[in-house]
């Protein structure tokens, strides 16, 4: 577990923050920093075909140690942290045993995390949970997912006794702003199918997320000298507020749940002359997804009408899928847990504190402070391997279908986990 603590907090320690702002990928150089700092990491460990790209994606092997050919998996993790909030300068600490009370980030500020708001945290009662000073983000999001994959690696390694086929990893960046699969080079990656740790609570498969776009509204006004603006200045910040008011007032984040889509927005930037709101559109039924598109369209034509044309303009753009869609004749890659103590989830859309815009799926989540998991498996009826992957217990469970441990051997000894988003299945 220290080994796997002093990853994490190495890794929250760079800023990895992504913008919305830029066009080029990674969306923010501090993001490439990181990315050289992990790749030096996966080579000095001893792992094979560590490559980066100049876009920052980050690819690896551990090579398999069976004398039969069985399928390559995967497991993913994104190393940019929110553009919402600030990831500089982190100040991290471990509250230990944590005992169901409130957490005092800052008590000269006045910042607490309590489970009166989030009451998900009494489910951890007795855990260690990492925390930050309550100014930033912790960055768990997803540089936990990085140090459970690399811990994972580095136990295999060191315990060559236990087999294990062909296993890729890759990192990537731009997760954040719905960005982080475009430039992933899933040739490269070569796996038959892989597993994203990112999120997820202990005992949770997931295999369907929202279909999102983007929708960036653009107003241009016209300013004159409010002692003559009569009849001659158009106020762009008025119009953009008016815009906001016909969006419909039930599909947002705060009045939907499950399956429900919905519209957020996401930021206003308004002057006389010219204003932009931003919006992510989500919903789990493409149908519905493809309407909820249309409805935005159509309102920026009345706009349009009201105001003259290019006077509002709308930019939307899909970000990605329902992964469910990728899925179908590909049951196995979730039926492994048929049978076992895992906890299928169909989820919506993630609220973390705020419902940030990049997140796949909707499940209760402590606000700025996480934690790191750690879970333990051992195969049943393999006395030598009971201490297999005792930090990194989810991976274990998602490899032991590789064919040295089968799924029936693999037994929970506090839950396994994984967060399923990018099945590659041939």
């Amino acid at each position: 577990m220290e080994r796997l603590i002093e990853r994490f907090l190495d890794y929250v320690s760079f800023d990895t923050q992504s913008s919305e702002e830029a066009e080029g990928c990674p969306s923010t150089s501090k993001q490439l920093v990181f990315a050289r700092h992990l790749a030096d990491s996966l080579e000095e460990m001893g792992l094979e075909d560590v490559t980066m790209d100049e876009q920052g994606y980050i690819y690896a092997t551990l090579p398999s140690n069976l004398p039969a050919d069985v399928p390559t998996v995967g497991f993913i993790a994104h190393y940019d942290t929110s553009p919402d909030c600030s990831g500089a300068d982190i100040r991290p600490r471990i509250v230990e045993h944590y005992d169901g009370g409130d957490i005092v980030l800052d008590e000269a500020e006045g910042i607490v995390t309590s489970p009166r708001m989030f009451p998900e945290m009494l489910d951890h009662v007795g855990e260690d949970i990492i925390v930050t000073d309550g100014h930033t983000l912790l960055g768990a999001d997803d540089k936990a997912g990085i140090a459970e994959i690399v811990e994972a690696m580095a136990y295999l390694m060191e315990h060559p006794e236990i087999e294990h086929g062909t296993v890729r990893i890759a990192f990537n960046p731009d997760e954040e702003i719905g960005a982080g699969a475009n430039l992933f080079d899933v040739e490269k990656f070569g796996a038959d199918w892989a597993y994203t740790m990112d999120g997820s609570e202990v005992g949770e498969l997931e295999y369907e997320n929202f279909n999102a776009a983007s929708a960036n509204i653009h107003v241009k006004g016209l300013n004159v000298h409010p002692g003559y603006a009569k009849g001659k200045m158009r106020n762009a910040c008025l119009i953009a507020s008016q815009f906001v008011e016909a969006m419909p007032k039930d599909d947002v984040p705060e009045r939907t749940e499950g399956y429900e889509g919905f519209f957020h927005l996401t930021g206003i930037k308004a002057t006389v002359e010219s204003a932009t709101l931003s919006y992510i559109i989500r919903d789990h039924d493409r149908q519905r997804f493809e309407e909820r598109k249309t409805l935005v369209a159509d309102l920026v034509a009345v706009f349009e009408e009201r105001y003259g044309k290019g006077i509002v303009t709308a930019d939307i753009r899909d970000q990605y899928y329902n992964m469910k869609q990728q899925l179908e004749g590909k049951e196995h890659i979730i039926s492994i847990g048929e049978g076992h103590p895992w906890r299928h989830r169909r989820c919506s859309a993630v609220v973390q504190g705020l419902a940030l815009p990049q997140y796949l799926c909707r499940r209760p989540q402590l606000p700025w402070p996480s934690r790191v998991r750690a879970d333990t498996v051992y195969a049943e009826g393999h006395a030598d391997h009971s201490e297999h992957l005792p930090h990194c217990g989810r991976i274990a469970c998602l490899l032991a279908w590789h064919g040295a441990l089968t799924i029936d051997d693999v037994i929970q000894q506090r839950g396994v986990s994984a967060c399923l988003t990018h099945p590659f299945a041939n």
